[in-house]
């Protein structure tokens, strides 16, 4: 085999490793993947544009039985719409719609709110993915599928900490979701959104 030949089967490769490592991250996901049941902590949607030539306008996240979301973070440039069953303090959010955005190809929508589950387990969540063209990604198939659906482990300790130790790190991992979505914002140039 010829040094070219090293060459170019290396970089061929690499570039699908590349991909392939691309490919595996972009998906939906729900962050922190891992997280203290029963604990008020802010989480974060984040749903990439995956298609070309269009924009992400529309996203609807139907929070699985069990999690409970109690505000959410503002996302400017985009308009929220909640859907809850009950009043009051015993509302339970069904549905969330974020409309009117404009996410271009590469980038991702990002959404954070404050929620807690009711106990330890896996949780997964519905999200409904709407493009400038009129075509939808439903994020909800298995793990192994090219559009699996969020999934979050809550669990009754995270080990090594108290929960003073855990509250401040979801904090942490909060405000960094936040402003990785803010930064996100700022990088798009300041277009406004209609």
């Amino acid at each position: 085999m010829t040094t070219w030949s090293r060459i170019t089967a290396f970089a061929v490769i690499g570039l699908s490793a590349l991909t392939a490592t691309t490919a595996a991250f972009a998906h939906a996901h729900v962050s922190p993947p891992v997280a203290l049941a029963k604990e008020g902590q802010v989480f974060t949607l984040a749903v990439p544009t995956e298609k070309a030539g269009a924009t992400t306008t529309t996203i609807e996240l139907t929070p699985p039985s069990g999690f409970s979301i109690d505000s959410f973070v503002p996302a400017p440039g985009w308009k929220r719409t909640v859907q809850k069953t009950g009043s009051g303090d015993s509302a339970v959010v069904t549905k969330v719609t974020w409309s009117g955005g404009a996410v271009p190809t590469g980038e991702d929508a990002a959404f954070s709110f404050l929620a807690s589950t009711t106990s330890s387990g896996s949780y997964r969540f519905g999200v409904r993915q709407t493009y400038s063209d009129g075509s939808v990604v439903d994020w909800s198939g298995s793990e192994s599928s090219d559009t699996p659906a969020p999934v979050i482990e809550a669990k009754a300790s995270l080990g090594g900490g108290g929960s003073s130790t855990l509250a401040l790190v979801g904090v942490a991992l909060g405000a960094l979701a936040l402003v990785i979505a803010v930064a996100g914002l700022a990088l798009r140039g300041g277009r406004s959104v209609a």
